[in-house]
């Protein structure tokens, strides 16, 4: 099998289980958008994902990110920043990303809106908060309780646009338990900021659960370009 076929093969099977959690939940496919993480993995396989359709991908690492959306500008795609942003390369960022969807301290907001103040459009921005109990090791995100003062410094910032909120699930925890505690901060986050009505929520292994909790993207990695190279 050729790694072209290989591609289509895990993206249609991703595609179906997308489809088939929408279906569970009486959700419409086209409500979710599917992010391919391309981390590690070479321009050759971008450009094989944009022939087969994709149109969104996802990178968390600055210095790669710019390089691979440099090589493959011609393809038309939308770059989502996932990866966790430090304030001194936020601007950077925002000036090849279309999506920054890991903004979790009011300190990115300035680096961002400098960054994005040459662009065409808005540079779409999500709030990514923690679904880890306070004081976890690793934990990565705002707490729910800061949501409300990100946003709105977010919303004075006319180079931005506030799109929503992104989550990962905790390790080693139920997804469908995280995601429901998630709907939840989404409904009250939303009564406050109706035009942020994202969510980003979901990989390779949860993907389901994330869609039945209504995320509109999913990021997807390995379950449709396997494993991560071990030369990195």
């Amino acid at each position: 099998m050729s790694r072209r076929d290989e591609i289509a093969a895990n993206l249609a099977t991703v595609r179906g289980r997308i489809e088939g959690a929408c279906s569970e939940s009486g959700r419409d496919p086209g409500e979710v958008c599917l992010v391919v993480v391309t981390k590690f993995f070479p321009p050759s396989d971008v450009r094989m994902l944009a022939e087969l359709g994709v149109t969104d991908v996802g990178e968390n690492r600055h210095q790669e990110a710019q390089s691979k959306a440099a090589e493959c500008a011609d393809l038309g795609l939308r770059w989502h920043f996932i990866g966790g942003l430090q304030s001194n390369k936020a601007a950077a960022v925002a000036a090849y990303s279309h999506v920054v969807e890991s903004v979790d301290r009011v300190k990115l907001v300035s680096p961002l809106a400098r960054g994005a103040h040459e662009r065409s459009e808005p540079l779409d921005c999500l709030l990514q908060v923690s679904l880890d109990p306070p004081g976890a090791s690793g934990r990565a995100g705002a707490d729910p309780g800061d949501l409300d003062d990100l946003a709105r410094a977010v919303e004075e910032a006319p180079p931005l646009r506030l799109r929503g909120l992104m989550a990962v699930a905790p390790l080693g925890e139920d997804p469908a338990r995280a995601f429901a505690e998630l709907a939840r901060i989404r409904h009250d986050f939303t009564a406050a900021h109706p035009a942020a009505d994202w969510l980003s929520a979901g990989m390779s292994g949860d993907l389901e659960e994330a869609v039945r909790a209504g995320a509109t993207h999913v990021r997807v990695g390995s379950a449709i370009l396997g494993s991560r190279p071990r030369v990195k």
